[in-house]
C-alpha cells in the first residue's frame, strides 16, 4: 500500500491529476455553502425528510439542496439531459448512428450541454414554486427580479458544476460528475452521525447494531454485484494458427443508478405535481390530486410500486445498452462464434436468454437497494437510521472506478 502511494506521488501527471480533483472538490464544497437568500433552512430540512423526490434530488445534487445553495440543483439537469439523448438513440436511428461515431458523440455531448440550460431553469422554477407553496421563503414574497436572479443563479451553478465535472473527467481518473456526487454524499456523513448520536439512547442499541450490520452488508453486496459479470466463451478462427479463445463479459449491474432514477422520477413526480392541484376548483381534479398524495405517502404501497418499477426499468435500460442482434452480427463479421451455438439468429436468441437471466439478478438487487431505507426505517422506527442504498451504490462505485483508473495509469507507466 505504501509503495503504491509512493509510486503515485512520483508520477507528476497522476499527482497533478489527484491534486486537481482535490481542488475541484474543495471548490464545489465551498460553493455548496453559499445559500440563495430568503430561504428558511429549518423548514427546508423538514420538507426534504418528507419528500422522496426532493430527497433523491438532494442525493444527486451532492447534498447542495439541503441548504438551498447557489448550486442547489447540482448536476441533476445534466443527468436528465444525458438520459433523454440516450432514449432518443433508441427511438431515432439517426441518433443511434451518431452514438456509434466519435464525431457524432461529440455532437451529442454538445447538445446535452445546451439542453442542460433550459432543463436547469425549468427545474429551478418548479423547485421555487414548490418551496414557495410550503412557506420556505421565510414568509417574504419574491419580486419578479428576485425570481429571475434566483433561477439564473441556480442555472449558472449547474453549468459550473457540469464544467467542473468535465474538467475532472479529462484527468482520466474517474467520472467527474460521479466524483462530485460522491463528495456531496461523503460530506453529509458527519452531520448524519452527529444527529444519530444526539438522539441515541441505551434502548436503541439493538437498532444501532442492526443499522451497522445492514450498512456493512449493503457495502459488501454493492461491491460484489457491481464487479460481478457473466463471461460467455467466444472463439475466433485465425487461419493457420487455429482458434483463439476469448470471453464476452455481461455485467450484472448494467444500468448502475439509472433504473432507480427512472423509477423514482416516474413514481414521485405525480405526487409533486399533485401539490399544485389540491385546491383546484374542479372537484374531480382536487380529489385525484389528494388520492395521488395519499398513495405516495403510503410507505407500503410506495415501496412495492418502487420495487416493481426498478425491475421494469432495469430491463428497459438493458435493452437500450445491450443489443444482442448487434453483438451477434459483430461476432459473425469478426469470425467469432459461441461454442455449441450456431451463428446468426441462434446466437442472438442465446445472448438474449443469458442477458435476461443476468439482468434479473441485477434488477432485484437494485430494487432491494431502492426500498432498503423504507425497510430499515419500518423495522427500527428511526428515520435517521435509514440506510441509503442508492448513496452506498454511488460511493462504492466511484471508489472502485477511481482505483481502477489510477491503477491503469500506473500500469501504463510501468512498461519500458
Amino acid at each position: 500500500m505504501a509503495s503504491a502511494l509512493v509510486r503515485l506521488w512520483k508520477e507528476p501527471e497522476i499527482r497533478n491529476g489527484l491534486l486537481f480533483i482535490l481542488l475541484a472538490v474543495t471548490i464545489f464544497r465551498v460553493v455548496a455553502h453559499i445559500p440563495v437568500p430568503g430561504i428558511d433552512a429549518s423548514s427546508l430540512a423538514a420538507l426534504l425528510n418528507q419528500s422522496q423526490l426532493l430527497g433523491l434530488l438532494n442525493v444527486f445534487a451532492g447534498g447542495t439542496l439541503s441548504n438551498f445553495s447557489v448550486v442547489a440543483l447540482g448536476v441533476a439537469p445534466y443527468i436528465t439531459a444525458s438520459i433523454i439523448f440516450q432514449l432518443l438513440g433508441m427511438i431515432f436511428p439517426s441518433v443511434e448512428e451518431m452514438q456509434k461515431e466519435e464525431q457524432g458523440r461529440r455532437t451529442l455531448n454538445r447538445w446535452t450541454r445546451v439542453s442542460t440550460v433550459p432543463l436547469a431553469a425549468l427545474q429551478g422554477y418548479s423547485l421555487m414554486v414548490l418551496l414557495g407553496q410550503q412557506g420556505i421563503f421565510g414568509g417574504a414574497a419574491f419580486t419578479p427580479w428576485q425570481w429571475t436572479v434566483a433561477i439564473a443563479t441556480m442555472t449558472a451553478g449547474t453549468i459550473f458544476l457540469m464544467w467542473l465535472g468535465e474538467m475532472i473527467s479529462e484527468r482520466k481518473m474517474g467520472n467527474g460528475i460521479s466524483i462530485l456526487i460522491f463528495a456531496g454524499i461523503v460530506a453529509s456523513f458527519p452531520g448524519f452521525f452527529a444527529n444519530a448520536a444526539a438522539t441515541y439512547t441505551s434502548s436503541q442499541l439493538i437498532d444501532m447494531l442492526l443499522f451497522v450490520a445492514c450498512t456493512l452488508l449493503t457495502i459488501l453486496g454493492v461491491v460484489f454485484v457491481n464487479e460481478a459479470q457473466r463471461n460467455i466463451p467466444v472463439q475466433y478462427a485465425r487461419g493457420g494458427s487455429g482458434k483463439v479463445s476469448s470471453v464476452l463479459p455481461l455485467r450484472v449491474n448494467l444500468g448502475g443508478m439509472i433504473p432507480i432514477l427512472f423509477a423514482m422520477s416516474l413514481l414521485v413526480t405525480p405526487g409533486l405535481l399533485a401539490q399544485f392541484f389540491v385546491n383546484a376548483s374542479t372537484a374531480w381534479v382536487s380529489t385525484a390530486a389528494q388520492w395521488v398524495i395519499a398513495f405516495t405517502s403510503n410507505t407500503f404501497a410506495y415501496g412495492i410500486t418502487q420495487f416493481l418499477l426498478v425491475i421494469l426499468f432495469t430491463f428497459f435500460y438493458g435493452s437500450i445498452v445491450f443489443r444482442p442482434e448487434q453483438v451477434s452480427e459483430n461476432l459473425q463479421k469478426q469470425g467469432g462464434f459461441i461454442p455449441g451455438v450456431r451463428p446468426g439468429e441462434h446466437t442472438t436468441k442465446y445472448l438474449q436468454w443469458v442477458m435476461n437471466r443476468v439482468l434479473l439478478v441485477g434488477a432485484v438487487f437494485l430494487a432491494v437497494l431502492a426500498v432498503m431505507p423504507s425497510i430499515v426505517q419500518a423495522v427500527t422506527g428511526n428515520p435517521l437510521l435509514a440506510v441509503g442504498g442508492a448513496s452506498v451504490l454511488i460511493v462504492v462505485s466511484v471508489v472502485i472506478d477511481v482505483v481502477k483508473q489510477v491503477e491503469a495509469q500506473l500500469s501504463m507507466r510501468s512498461y519500458e
